[in-house]
């Protein structure tokens, strides 16, 4: 299958491209630098000029494709406000809705990312959630994007939404573990679901092959894991202490991020491995953490 896929020089978009191009896949990738097309080519990938708000690009690379993988998001972790986030958003439903019409009536797979931190906290989230976190603009901003992109599994689009956890890990992860890793004193009672990032691979690629239209999947291989035990393991490898700070302390440390840190995000997968058959295989957050992979 020729696939486009949009965020492919991201963390999970390259692991995405790899997975596709091992299971004997083309992939034709979205960049809009020099820089980012020869991080494509590298991969394997055929380039494809553009970026996520260039509507025209994304309807062509859409419709020269047998099947869609979108990953982008503009990145807003530098200049992070909920107005940066909401703009995004905005900008990832103009994305979405110029893909899906590309590909209305032909049943072609298009494989939509989403995330966890939009479900309500504090219980267990399933596949079967539809309601957003109503307390969290920016969770009620990212729901809007499931919404049109589960409209088009009536116009003839194998839409699938993939929920991804706020923690994937592996080689060449610059994103929250890392962050936790370097902040190696704290200690909270959060709780994270997680996954490592060649798992959340797969995943995409199963639905790509096989999720029907209009289904909600969870790429998570950890229900959940407590902060403090992620916290207690980099101390120990790197000989430091663990203190426990409140929200005072956490808001100080962690800036925009404290609202995601101190977040409890326990998830379900059940219905999505039943579903795919995925199975992930990867060694847990924990034990990737205290492993020699990480210096």
């Amino acid at each position: 299958m020729r696939v486009f896929v949009t965020g492919g020089t991201g963390f999970v978009g390259k692991a995405v491209i790899q997975e596709l191009i091992a299971k004997k896949h083309t992939v034709l990738g979205l960049a809009r630098s020099e820089k980012g097309a020869k991080q494509l080519t590298n991969l394997g990938a055929d380039v494809h000029q553009g970026g996520l708000g260039d509507l025209d690009s994304l309807r062509k690379g859409a419709a020269a494709s047998e099947g869609v993988i979108h990953c982008a998001f503009r990145n807003t972790t530098k200049d992070f406000t909920v107005s940066n986030f909401e703009a995004a958003c905005h900008e990832e439903r103009h994305a979405i809705e110029v893909i899906g019409n590309a590909l209305v009536g032909s049943n072609k797979p298009l494989v939509i990312t989403s995330g966890k931190m939009l479900l309500p906290p504090g219980r267990l989230g399933t596949e079967d959630d539809r309601e957003p976190n109503t307390l969290s603009p920016i969770a009620m901003a990212r729901e809007k994007s499931e919404v049109i992109a589960m409209s088009f599994a009536s116009k003839g689009v194998r839409v699938s939404v993939l929920r991804i956890p706020p923690v994937n890990y592996g080689e060449g992860d610059e994103g929250l573990v890392p962050m936790v890793i370097d902040s190696a004193r704290k200690n909270m009672k959060s709780i994270y679901s997680t996954t490592h990032v060649r798992d959340t691979a797969k995943a995409y690629c199963l639905a790509l092959e096989r999720a029907p239209a209009g289904s909600t999947l969870h790429g998570v291989a950890e229900q959940g894991t407590q902060l403090k035990h992620i916290a207690e393991v980099i101390g120990k490898r790197l000989n430091l202490p663990v203190e426990s700070r409140g929200w005072d302390g956490i808001s100080k440390h962690y800036g925009w991020l404290a609202n995601i840190v101190a977040l409890d995000n326990y998830i379900s997968s059940e219905k999505t491995q039943a579903l795919l058959n995925w199975k992930p295989e990867q060694s847990p957050l924990l034990n990737y953490i205290g492993s020699d992979t990480l210096t």
